[in-house]
Order: C-alpha cells, then structure tokens, then sequence
C-alpha cells in the first residue's frame, strides 16, 4: 500500500468529504485506513467495568484506501504516490511536483 501512518490525507469521497487529517494505522489486508476525527459513528455501550457509566460513545471507523489520497507536503495539494529507484534504494515520490516524500 502507497499510504502509511503518519501521512497527512485529504478524504475524496464520503460525507467527509474535502477534510483533512493523518494516518493513525494502516490495515494492508482490507485496504483500509483509520484518520482520528474522520468517519465517526455513534455506539451504544452496555455498563461495564471500563465503562461503568456506559451510554452512547463516538468511535471512528476505518475509511477504505480508495477515499483517501495524500496531501503532499511540499505543494500543499492532493497527490498520486509513485516510485523512484536511486541505486537499491526505493523512495516514494508526490507524482504532482516529483518531491521525494
């Protein structure tokens, strides 16, 4: 996957839409990402020891790979993530404005 944690990420689609906000942790296996502040849902949870009040809790959901794309940090705007090979190393590059990242 182009994207990992702590990249900063611009959400494409949803009703989230045009919100920005950085990677807390990446899932490979379903292709999803989880931005804290993004994608919240509302959860009733039952009285517990953690949870001795219980109630109505707001958690964030993990958004899919294909609703987000990278905010470079150089030219500020949303960008496709590429690779370049200098020798045996591999670098990720904003395919924008060709900064390494």
């Amino acid at each position: 996957m182009k994207i990992r944690k702590g990249d900063k990420v611009i959400i494409i689609a949803g009703k989230d839409k045009g919100r920005e906000g950085q990677v807390e942790r990446v899932y490979p296996k379903t292709r999803q990402v989880l931005v804290p502040g993004i994608n919240i849902y509302k959860r009733h949870v039952k009285k517990s020891e953690q949870m001795p009040q219980g109630g109505v809790v707001e958690i964030p959901r993990p958004l899919d790979i294909a609703k987000v794309m990278y905010k470079c940090s150089k030219c500020g705007k949303p960008a496709r993530i590429g690779y370049q090979l200098e020798g045996k190393k591999k670098f990720r590059i904003c395919k924008r404005c060709k900064s390494k990242i």
